[in-house]
């Protein structure tokens, strides 16, 4: 059983783990995503291997955050916990989360010295002061269990159970995540670099404390059985569409004036994620090219 961190938790908040590769779709192979062997080539509890997705440059995956936590609040503190095996070589976002303007509000990049990206409703953390981790390498080719706890003033990376890094967080008392945006795997929406390896695990917990129990509670040695799967909401089209429809009319607001903003992000936006939706369903191909018509020469 996974614990109940409803202690810290807010009112209305989710009190099980957000399991984002079930909200994904990954348990229904999409386009770029096949299943693998996982972190245990053999659990003896199971007397078979752990089973991961294997994600390659074709996928696109994203939804929007309410999937995530529906009441409108995306917890002030919070772990994020991954078992991952990027792409030797890599550095690419595996997670990024927009609000409704476009701005990324969160990023957990993979790969050498990875950077940890948070801005909040007031801007802060400034670029230049998002944590970075030195002398950490998670795209070595090895499969690492990732832990992330924020909370207040401070954030700590738990590598493999054992390292613990912990860095400033110079974010806002008060600080809001707005969750009226899209959430996005493997890349950013403006970036070159997507994932490219392995995953078996990608949880968001709305309690920092869970990334110290991620090896003990969530993702154990192999010679202990795998804990209940955590219990999410399934992933709804229409709170999808919704989503992607109002973030293209604010941006057509915002940037009807500035041609070359709206080539930045609406494009962009247009391309990875109404499109992704569309094409879940095969007699939409045709309105999925008429959208990405209008898109580029409207």
């Amino acid at each position: 059983m996974t614990p109940n961190y409803s202690m810290s938790s807010a009112p209305g908040q989710a009190l099980e783990p957000v399991d984002l590769l079930k909200i994904l779709d990954f348990h229904n192979l999409p386009e770029g995503v096949t299943k693998t062997t996982g972190f245990c080539t053999h659990r003896r509890s199971t007397q078979g291997s752990d089973e991961a997705y294997r994600v390659s440059k074709d996928a696109q995956l994203s939804a929007p955050t309410k999937q995530l936590y529906s009441g409108d609040v995306f917890p002030e503190d919070f772990s994020i916990l991954a078992t991952v095996k990027p792409k030797k070589g890599s550095q690419s976002f595996l997670l990024s989360v927009y609000n409704e303007q476009g701005i990324q509000q969160l990023g957990l990049e993979v790969g050498r010295s990875p950077v940890f990206l948070y801005e909040d409703q007031t801007g802060k953390p400034s670029p230049e002061d998002y944590p970075l981790f030195r002398g950490v390498n998670l795209a070595d080719g090895k499969w690492h269990r990732v832990a992330i706890s924020v909370h207040k003033q401070s954030i700590t990376l738990i590598l493999d159970c054992k390292k613990k890094t912990t860095q400033k967080l110079l974010r806002s008392p008060n600080p809001i995540i707005d969750t009226k945006g899209i959430i996005v795997f493997g890349t950013r929406i403006l970036d070159e670099e997507v994932f490219e390896g392995d995953i078996q695990q990608l949880m968001i917990v709305a309690d920092h404390r869970a990334a110290y129990d991620y090896c003990e509670h969530y993702s154990p040695d192999c010679e202990v059985a795998v804990p209940d799967q955590p219990q999410n909401q399934d992933p709804n089209t229409d709170d999808y569409v919704r989503a992607i429809c109002f973030l293209i009319s604010q941006f057509d607001l915002q940037y009807r004036s500035q041609p070359q903003m709206q080539l930045r992000y609406l494009q962009p936006l247009c391309l990875y994620n109404y499109c992704s939706v569309l094409l879940m369903n095969a007699y939409y191909i045709n309105a999925c090219f008429l959208f990405i018509f209008v898109c580029f020469f409207s």
